[in-house]
């Protein structure tokens, strides 16, 4: 969801991917008709686990798994606390969603305050499920 509003709104500041600590291996189809109310398409993404290793090719990392990050994390990391909804009703996705949205619409205002051109990338991490903010 994450990726989703990132490409979305913030294209001039900021390249999104995602990355799972524990990916799934389809985007839930929840998911998929939840962003689709707001305009996002998210049904040719796929999940992707996260790397560490590649953690120093990032500018941000943006993680809302709720869990600390595997060693090494070499890019300055966000938390951002976000209830997972896999499994939830429809009221907890859109919670989730709208969440999401605000918080990625908070980081794209303050990169454009900052005058920062597209980021070499702001990566996401969940704990299932799509999210890599690049």
């Amino acid at each position: 969801m994450a990726e989703g509003f990132a490409n979305l709104y913030g294209k001039d500041v900021l390249i999104a991917t995602s990355s799972g600590l524990a990916p799934t291996e389809i985007v839930v189809r929840d998911t998929i008709e939840c962003m689709r109310e707001k305009g996002v398409d998210l049904s040719n993404h796929f999940p992707k686990r996260y790397d560490p290793f590649l953690s120093a090719t990032y500018d941000l990392i943006v993680n809302i798994s709720g869990y600390d990050l595997p060693e090494p994390v070499d890019a300055p990391v966000r938390n951002w606390l976000v209830r997972d909804p896999i499994g939830q009703s429809e009221e907890v996705y859109r919670g989730s969603r709208d969440s999401l949205e605000r918080q990625v619409m908070q980081l794209i205002l303050q990169l454009r305050r900052e005058g920062r051109g597209p980021a070499k990338d702001v990566a996401a991490k969940t704990p299932s499920g799509p999210a890599r903010l690049s």
